[in-house]
């Protein structure tokens, strides 16, 4: 135990040893918990995915400061990680569930024309839709463009006129 002690401390006068063995231990625990997560959690950049990257920053850095005990930490981390798991599975079983959770895509153009009531919705003004269509299509010549759309999870799409 007095090993233990001495390689991560107690409470918050850490010295840079025990703060760094405790990051160590951290990391293999964050790695281990977004295996858990699944795939999503760092890919798909949806609100979802997004609130678990914050809080498990959170959550996991008091136990690096020693601000809270550790296994605590790690079993809220654990049961937030379970919890984003399931609510990724309740999206994938239920369309209205996800429509809920997510929202819907916002069609910001089309045939030529910008919806400004859709984009007022969006909170997106037209420079963003320029952007958007200069990103993901290429070009800057709306007249190519058949509509563009602001995703669930915040980028904007184009699809190009045939």
């Amino acid at each position: 135990m007095k090993t233990l002690y001495l390689i991560f401390g107690e409470g918050r006068d850490l010295t840079a040893l025990q703060m760094s063995s405790r990051g160590i231990t951290i990391f293999i625990i964050a790695l281990i918990l977004i295996r858990i997560s699944g795939r999503r959690s760092f890919g798909m950049k949806t609100p979802l995915d997004n609130i678990i990257v914050i809080l498990l920053g959170a959550i996991l850095s008091r136990a690096v400061v020693g601000v809270s005990p550790f296994g605590p930490v790690v079993a809220c981390s654990t049961v937030i990680v379970l919890f984003h798991r399931l609510l990724a599975w309740l999206k994938v079983k239920s369309p209205s569930f996800s429509k809920l959770l997510e929202g819907n895509k916002i069609k910001l153009f089309e045939n030529g024309k910008y919806l400004e009531n859709n984009m007022e919705k969006a909170l997106a003004c037209k420079e963003d839709v320029d952007q958007g269509v200069r990103r993901t299509a290429l070009t800057e010549d709306l007249n190519d463009i058949k509509a563009v759309y602001m995703e669930r999870n915040g980028e904007i799409s184009t699809i190009k006129k045939q």
